[in-house]
């Protein structure tokens, strides 16, 4: 399988500014079913600075008793970004994934601009999708050869 990550990705991301409130940052995650934002650069809105979870809300504010009020996306995003470009394979991506334990990647152009957004989820639907045309070949190689031996 030779897909580039650009054939699948999702390319309409919701994003926050490092200021935003951890609150309304969980009230975006909430209206638009996601668990994850990309937090960008509040002068150029399309350069990511970093990504914040579901999960870091959780483990950095709620479970500590924090008010997420009070605290910004910038407080508690990951900025040690890991990256790939449209053009990467889907493979690669998967073992990019894998070797910094992560369930998403940022997608950027050669300008550090953002693009879209792929996670383990898309590449397990991408893998689903490869796996039932596969079994379908192989049924049909059946079929024919029921055909052709009868």
């Amino acid at each position: 399988m030779s897909t580039q990550l650009k054939d699948f990705a999702t390319t309409v991301v919701a994003v926050v500014e490092p200021e935003t409130a951890a609150l309304v940052v969980a009230k975006i995650m909430r209206q638009h079913h996601v668990g994850a934002l990309v937090v960008v650069d509040a002068q150029e809105k399309s350069r990511p600075v970093g990504i914040l979870t579901d999960r870091d809300l959780v483990l950095e504010l709620m479970a500590e008793g924090l008010d997420p009020a009070v605290f910004t996306a910038g407080d508690i995003m990951t900025v040690d970004l890991v990256t790939a470009t449209p053009e990467m394979d889907a493979m690669e991506a998967v073992q990019l994934m894998k070797k910094h334990r992560l369930r998403r990647l940022i997608l950027i152009d050669g300008e550090g601009r953002l693009v879209g957004i792929i996670t383990m989820e898309d590449v397990l639907e991408l893998l689903t999708r490869e796996l039932a045309d596969l079994t379908a070949g192989l049924a049909g190689a059946r079929d024919r050869e029921v055909v052709e031996r009868t």
